[in-house]
């Protein structure tokens, strides 16, 4: 496994939960794109803050972001992760969507630095 992804991803979901949003940025491609929820996507750092910033919201302020047990396929400069990511919040009973989810990253490298270009906590329920 790339321990190197798996400690980003960590220091992602912290600064979601610390809502250090321009922290959060520097975690993504300039050409990234986030799955907000099922039909909605945010593309590039200035829509996904947007989109973290009302996801938060949504969440009233107490979303904790996990990571439970990941998976990595790695090439050269790509990486796909799966992952259990698992989400707690004050509000979870009230929530609509689940808080155990399947996600998809794909990270690559630019400029020799890792960079998550799709991020889709929904994973392949998307197909549902």
């Amino acid at each position: 496994m790339n321990e190197t992804i798996k400690k980003l991803i960590g220091e992602a979901d912290k600064a979601i939960k610390e809502e250090r949003f321009d922290d959060l940025m520097q975690f993504y491609s300039e050409d990234a794109v986030l799955v907000v929820k099922p039909g909605l996507e945010a593309k590039g750092k200035k829509q996904i803050k947007e989109a973290f910033i009302k996801i938060v919201a949504y969440f009233q302020n107490s979303v904790v972001p996990t990571q439970g047990k990941m998976m990595m396929i790695e090439t050269e400069d790509t990486v796909l992760v799966l992952s259990q990511t698992l989400l707690d919040s004050t509000n979870k009973d009230d929530v609509e969507y689940s808080m155990d989810r399947r996600a998809t990253y794909v990270y690559k490298k630019v400029d020799g630095q890792w960079l998550c270009a799709i991020d889709n906590s929904y994973g392949t329920s998307l197909l549902d």
